[in-house]
């Protein structure tokens, strides 16, 4: 007697951007929740696809969304499964590449501090500190990988070729530089719909 053994053909790995960022989340509901749950009710009508989040990613939706509920259609997909960190090895040139653009970073911030410090003698102390906050967190925040949670979801890509679902710039652009597969985050849903009508 044969057994077939499932074969588990995708494993998507959403980062909460999908669900908190409304360009991608308006693609499944008109909430951050409704979006949560839809997306993981179209998920469980595709064959063999499921869906992992490291716990870190998961808490950090938990908080975001005030305890999103996991449709009871959707459980069979829906794992939450962190790295094996002590047993993934990643290349040295992303160290190199990690430290060349902090040292960028930093110096951007030092130049948007010293533009903060000449423009007080004409401008409003708020407005200064408002501008200040904002450029200095796209010159030292957007575009990099700068929390446990993103490097989690790097890492657990990695682990499973797992297709990667973000909409954040920083961890697509170092999906990429590791060969991870991901999808633009205005592809996501057609992708998914994809795959329930793949044979």
């Amino acid at each position: 007697m044969a057994f077939e053994l499932e074969v588990e053909r995708e494993r998507l790995i959403p980062d909460t951007s999908v669900f908190t960022n409304p360009d991608v989340y308006r693609e499944f509901g008109n909430s951050p929740n409704k979006a949560f749950a839809n997306f993981l009710e179209l998920v469980a009508k595709a064959p063999n696809v499921k869906v992992y989040m490291p716990s870190s990613v998961y808490d950090e939706l938990k908080k975001m969304l005030k305890n999103p509920k996991v449709p009871p259609k959707a459980r069979a997909v829906f794992r939450v499964k962190s790295p094996k960190k002590y047993e993934i090895q990643i290349p040295a040139f992303l160290l190199y590449e990690l430290i060349d653009d902090i040292r960028q970073r930093i110096n951007k911030g030092l130049r948007v501090a010293e533009e903060a410090v000449r423009a007080s003698a004409h401008k409003n102390p708020d407005e200064i500190l408002n501008a200040l906050r904002r450029k200095y967190r796209e010159a030292l925040r957007e575009g990099i990988v700068d929390s446990k949670e993103d490097i989690e979801l790097i890492l657990l890509a990695l682990e499973l070729d797992g297709l990667l679902l973000s909409a954040d710039r920083g961890i697509l652009n170092l999906a990429d530089k590791m060969g991870i597969r991901w999808i633009p985050p205005e592809e996501i849903r057609d992708t998914i719909e994809g795959l329930i009508y793949s044979p």
